[in-house]
């Protein structure tokens, strides 16, 4: 955060010093006790503290209140601000800081693949500049302060994942963050407990074109289908569009899967340039083309791109493959799993697993709510529909999954489990040098983690 002092923020917020002195230099800021962890913290805060000894050890603070309280004996470490409005001076405050800030700031959000979207813009951009970004997955409604208040004088782009657990999620972030870049790498299937509907579900992903600023960028993967549905006339903007299938701005062609990871041709303006991106799969090289169009347009050049790319790192038990039971091969991409990605997993395991046997272990799809029949049969279908040889389910849910490809798909082979403990013994008993297993699910999934550990635990 740029240090701002009591006396400027006052002034903001047009607030009345009840206590302690304008000179105060703030540097954090919260609106809950549990997110002050520093000194020099400016709290809005609701309702009367009562026990100042949890505060003590952030010792000096300011509080913002709409009446004064009492501070006990610690008159001279607390600065009280007195407002009229609470929540109008609280965005008075978010607004100054962020119209302070004259910076390109990148919003992603997806159903899959935003994450390592954003990692690979951080990863791009950190070669020689200044960057601030969300920390790993730390995507949720509660850190958009801090993801704002995390651009200081010294920050020369930033990228914040933009989540979608319910609609105006994203309009919630924005009115923080005010992106000027924003990014949907893909729409499919989640979150629909709270989202209700997939129409519901997205148009809060579609909130994005609404969020960014009139002379914002807006980039858009332009063969996903759900993608396409957006009302894009509303955008003021500019539109840039990437894709492998369709004609588009940035077209990725002649993928090759690798060892670890993927090269393809990128053309854009009838130029061609040959990049290789680490992590398998038709999907990575999608994120790597959203990532590629947002850091060209802050100023960085292919070569450079080409360069850098190659070094990125993809995140734990993202399709890491390794060593497995009797010489067998594992796909662990247990990180995450929806429909979309369920689609992109099962890609890499046909390229991986040609001419050999494949198995698919696969776990519970969550937030989901009332749709959950539906999209573990929408799942089951998408397997159905693929070159598995046995599936292997775990989970009440994930049961659905497999009675659903049994019926479409009668010669692949289906097993169900309530959990991880006979899956293993099972595995070792049906693999072996020929064999590739892909373990899906997520990371939430206790048995699917305890599955992926304990084969790395073994074979590595």
């Amino acid at each position: 955060m740029k240090p701002l002092t009591i006396g400027y923020i006052r002034q903001v917020m047009n607030g009345e010093i009840l206590q302690g002195s304008d000179d105060l230099r703030i540097q954090y800021g919260a609106y809950r006790l549990k997110q002050v962890r520093h000194s020099h913290t400016i709290l809005f805060l609701k309702g009367k503290i009562i026990k100042w000894d949890r505060l003590k050890p952030f010792f000096p603070i300011a509080i913002v209140a709409e009446e004064f309280m009492q501070t006990s004996e610690y008159e001279q470490s607390i600065t009280i601000i007195k407002v009229e409005n609470l929540e109008k001076a609280y965005w008075e405050f978010i607004n100054d800081y962020r119209d302070s800030i004259d910076i390109p700031i990148i919003a992603v959000t997806g159903t899959s693949g935003k994450t390592s979207t954003k990692e690979m813009i951080k990863h791009l951009l950190m070669v020689n500049r200044k960057i601030t970004f969300t920390n790993s997955t730390n995507n949720s409604r509660t850190v958009h302060l801090a993801n704002l208040l995390s651009i200081d004088e010294t920050t020369e782009a930033a990228v914040f994942e933009a989540a979608v657990g319910a609609p105006n999620d994203i309009l919630k972030a924005a009115a923080y963050l005010k992106p000027t870049i924003g990014i949907i790498t893909n729409i499919g299937e989640h979150h629909l407990n709270h989202c209700k509907t997939l129409e519901a579900y997205i148009a809060a992903k579609g909130e994005m074109i609404s969020s960014l600023q009139l002379n914002g960028i807006l980039i858009l993967n332009e063969d996903d289908e759900k993608t396409k549905k957006l009302d894009r006339e509303q955008f003021a903007g500019k539109i840039l569009t990437f894709g492998i299938q369709n004609t588009c701005d940035y077209r990725a062609s002649n993928l090759e899967y690798s060892t670890n990871g993927m090269n393809f041709t990128l053309e854009h303006d009838e130029q061609k340039y040959q990049m290789y991106v680490p992590g398998l799969g038709e999907h990575q090289v999608y994120n790597a083309l959203a990532a590629i169009v947002a850091v060209r347009q802050i100023g960085m050049d292919f070569t450079a791109i080409k360069d850098r790319l190659v070094s990125f790192e993809t995140f734990n038990r993202q399709m890491q493959v390794s060593n497995g039971p009797n010489g067998s091969t594992i796909i662990d991409d247990s990180w995450s799993i929806t429909t979309t990605s369920l689609k992109a997993a099962l890609k890499v395991l046909e390229s991986v697993g040609k001419n050999k046997k494949k198995i698919a272990v696969v776990g519970t799809i969550t937030d989901l709510g009332s749709w959950g029949y539906v999209i573990h049969e929408l799942a089951g279908e998408i397997i159905a529909s693929s070159d598995v040889d046995v599936l292997i389910t775990i989970g009440m849910h994930a049961k659905i999954i497999g009675i659903t490809a049994k019926k479409i798909n009668q010669t692949m082979e289906v097993y169900s489990y309530k959990n991880h403990i006979c899956v293993y013994p099972f595995l070792k008993n049906i693999v072996d040098p020929t064999t590739v297993v892909l373990i899906k699910g997520d990371m939430y999934s206790e048995p699917i983690n305890k599955l992926s550990m304990l084969l790395r635990k073994k074979y590595n």
